[in-house]
């Protein structure tokens, strides 16, 4: 062979040589960016509930709280949205095609508790209100204290006590009597007035039918959450574990607003299992074991939600009604002083509610719409792949 045939092979050689070396470094690169994009998945989730898991005593479940979890949702939901926008060419073949539609019928089912949720909001603004009434009746500043300022706020107070009895004992009577409030005209003023209250507070036919039930629903949205397989991970490029993620985060979400606000047939008996290699598993079933803790407390078994506000307006309410009944005309400076103490009290908790309720129920608005939104544009990108 000539020398110059030799070194001309030589070169092409070479050349393909580097051109083998330049695409096996840029897979290389490929894989190794794929796989920063998943650890950064998990760890932004990490990094969110282990904020959420700090929280004192005092400040879980205070709405202040909930409004962090709910922040947290939609931030690990839009990292969720991306990673399956970047990965968009994967999950289009089959096992992630079948996981992603799961997915997004798992989440779906949350709308319905986004709703009976909104509607436990409303119902905390009608205590609100009571709490209102009962604050300018007792308010001191302005008058002295007299029989018929007690006899105001003690009718709200009773008012209040019967808007916040737990759904599980009042149940299915408490329901049709809110629903067929007003079709019967026979009643006397005594049971119109006991309809006309539970109709303030048991509205929850708004968004939810009759027989929705807040535990079942919480149960069917954890239905088949199951932790990926090792075959799994290498069959989905990995990708099966960030779907798990974020669907494990979407249970336990949906789980800790139902244990928080009023809704219909409420239920924390649901199956809450994440293996501890998951980095965000210890902070989030911290605070699953915690909530628990709180529901079984002798104070707030029987409550209607484990909210801090609800339990605040549950003590300083009874409370003050305790006192009320107690008092005699003309009432003594130290009762008078007293029932300041026990309003301020009221005041203070109804002064948090205000603040807080507005921007929770626009959350809650948020994730709702987030959800319909990342469902939309997932089926869609689904559905162009197989029809391509």
């Amino acid at each position: 062979m000539p020398a110059t045939d030799y070194q001309g092979s030589s070169s092409r050689s070479v050349l393909i040589l580097r051109r083998d070396q330049v695409h096996s470094m840029e897979g290389a690169n490929e894989v190794r960016s794929h796989e920063v994009e998943l650890e950064a998945f998990q760890k932004q989730v990490t990094d969110r509930f282990v904020v959420l898991s700090s929280a004192t005593s005092e400040e879980l479940l205070s709405l202040a709280w909930v409004r962090k979890l709910l922040d947290a949702f939609l931030c690990c939901q839009e990292e969720f949205r991306v990673v399956l926008f970047n990965n968009r060419s994967l999950i289009h073949r089959p096992p992630l095609d079948r996981l992603v539609a799961d997915f997004f019928e798992r989440s779906v089912k949350a709308l319905d508790v986004c709703n009976a949720i909104r509607d436990g909001i409303e119902q905390i603004r009608q205590w609100q209100k009571l709490l209102d009434i009962v604050i300018c009746a007792l308010d001191s500043k302005q008058r002295a204290l007299g029989e018929g300022q007690f006899r105001r706020a003690k009718k709200a107070l009773i008012d209040l006590a019967i808007g916040m009895l737990d759904e599980k004992d009042s149940g299915g009577t408490l329901a049709h009597r809110n629903r067929s409030f007003g079709r019967n005209n026979n009643s006397s003023s005594s049971k119109d007035h006991h309809h006309r209250s539970i109709a303030h507070f048991r509205s929850l036919s708004w968004s939810v039918s009759r027989s929705w039930s807040a535990a079942r629903q919480l149960q069917a949205i954890g239905t088949n959450l199951t932790v990926p397989r090792g075959n799994e991970i290498v069959a989905t490029n990995g990708l099966v574990v960030p779907i798990y993620t974020i669907g494990s985060v979407l249970l336990f979400v949906m789980w800790a607003l139902v244990a928080a606000i009023p809704c219909q047939d409420r239920g924390l008996q649901v199956h809450f299992y994440i293996p501890r290699h998951f980095t965000w598993a210890a902070p989030i079933m911290s605070l699953h074991e915690r909530i628990l803790e709180e529901s079984k407390k002798r104070d707030r078994k029987n409550s209607c939600g484990l909210l801090k506000e609800i339990y605040q307006i549950e003590k300083y309410s009874r409370l003050l009604s305790e006192l009320a009944d107690s008092v005699q005309f003309p009432l003594a400076e130290d009762k008078e002083g007293e029932v300041r103490q026990r309003v301020q009290e009221l005041a203070q908790v109804c002064e948090t509610i205000k603040e807080g309720l507005d921007p929770l129920e626009r959350q809650v608005r948020d994730v709702f719409h987030r959800i319909v939104r990342s469902r939309t544009e997932g089926l869609d990108s689904l559905g162009r792949a197989h029809n391509e």
